[in-house]
């Protein structure tokens, strides 16, 4: 279903939409827009599933793919020439901004981040210098090289969370508890909100890099925030994430904010300011229209793990998560996390495809 929302039917969808972006159904399902089938992407749609991505990448550490802007466009587009998506997602990591400023950090296989000196007293804070457009030329380049690639198809920028940002910095790398991360948080709210600010500063830089060059749409993957309560959401995360929407609100460029496993922190991911909330595959999406204040699309929620499920049972969860989505005021349709490294590419064929054809028939 999709409503009305303030300002004119053709008023500019953003900063860059012109006329070949102005009729994509991923922007105007963003903007809670009528619109002729419901569109869809995969999270890590470019990415490991791919053999075409795989063998590009071998023998490339993550950190170096994602500064060499020939090898950012092909991977993104990879995706994009295999599934009827609706939009691409920019071949990058949330560490490239901490890394661009100095921070000495890796991605190591099989492990994830790994920090060298993570940061847990306020000296360490110092590591952390603004980010400058001219620390991530490469960023800039390969965003404007897509632009022109892509053609009608949006770009999707993206940037990392300040909580899941914070917690790799204080913990060294992937935590399942985030123990250091906690105590910071409740022991020292000084210095949580310090480095609060400076990642948050770091997000929005990254976000404005991108979308200057021609991303039509920006993501924040808060990925890890599904980690604490709501109090703690609402006392030390929200003002912050927040500001993040509230500084990139004037680009004119849908927002949309996701996280993983924020059942309960719904309404208050809402609150912070995103146009499209992104849902995982524990809430269904009727009841994360409940959850969500109005004004806002959603974004999900298909189980990643359906698709090593026979055709059949991919069918009806799809199409469960399409019914359910027709009550919310807009509606993109995604996995609930992202594309396992070891699905079938011709499965995500297959989804986007019925996808366009089952939405089409309401």
């Amino acid at each position: 279903m999709a409503l009305d929302v303030a300002g004119s039917d053709d008023s500019p969808l953003n900063a860059h939409g012109g006329s070949d972006l102005s009729r994509s159904p991923f922007l105007l399902a963003c903007r809670r827009r009528p619109v002729p089938h419901t569109p869809v992407w995969f999270m890590r749609q470019a990415g490991r599933s791919l053999p075409e991505y795989l063998r590009l990448r071998e023998g490339v550490p993550m950190l170096e793919s994602c500064a060499r802007p020939d090898m950012i466009v092909e991977i993104t587009l990879q995706p994009v020439r295999r599934y009827a998506v609706d939009a691409a997602i920019f071949f990058s990591d949330i560490m490239v901004p901490l890394k661009a400023i100095g921070v000495d950090l890796d991605i190591k296989p099989g492990v994830g981040p790994v920090i060298a000196d993570p940061i847990r007293d306020a000296a360490a804070l110092g590591a952390l210098r603004p980010l400058e457009p001219d620390d991530v030329p490469y960023v800039t380049e390969a965003v404007r090289g897509l632009v022109g690639e892509l053609g009608s198809t949006p770009l999707i920028g993206f940037a990392g969370g300040p909580f899941t940002l914070a917690s790799y910095l204080i913990e060294g790398g992937p935590s399942k508890n985030h123990d250091h991360t906690k105590a910071m948080m409740y022991g020292e709210p000084e210095l949580w909100a310090a480095l609060m600010e400076r990642l948050a500063d770091l997000t929005i830089a990254f976000l404005k890099v991108q979308v200057a060059a021609g991303a039509s749409a920006v993501q924040v993957f808060d990925s890890w925030v599904g980690a604490v309560s709501p109090q703690d959401y609402r006392e030390s995360v929200l003002p912050h994430t927040s500001r993040i929407f509230a500084e990139i609100e004037p680009l004119g460029v849908p927002r949309i904010h996701f996280g993983v496993g924020t059942g309960e922190l719904l309404g208050l991911m809402g609150e912070a300011g995103a146009d499209v909330v992104g849902v995982d595959w524990r809430v269904p999406l009727d009841e994360a229209v409940r959850r969500v204040e109005p004004g806002k699309a959603l974004q999900g929620n298909l189980d990643p793990a359906v698709l090593f499920a026979p055709w059949e049972t991919v069918e009806r969860r799809a199409r469960d998560v399409l019914d359910r989505g027709r009550t919310a005021e807009g509606h993109v349709f995604n996995l609930g996390h992202g594309v396992l490294p070891s699905t079938n590419p011709d499965m995500l064929a297959r989804l986007a495809d019925l996808v366009h054809e089952a939405s089409a028939e309401h």
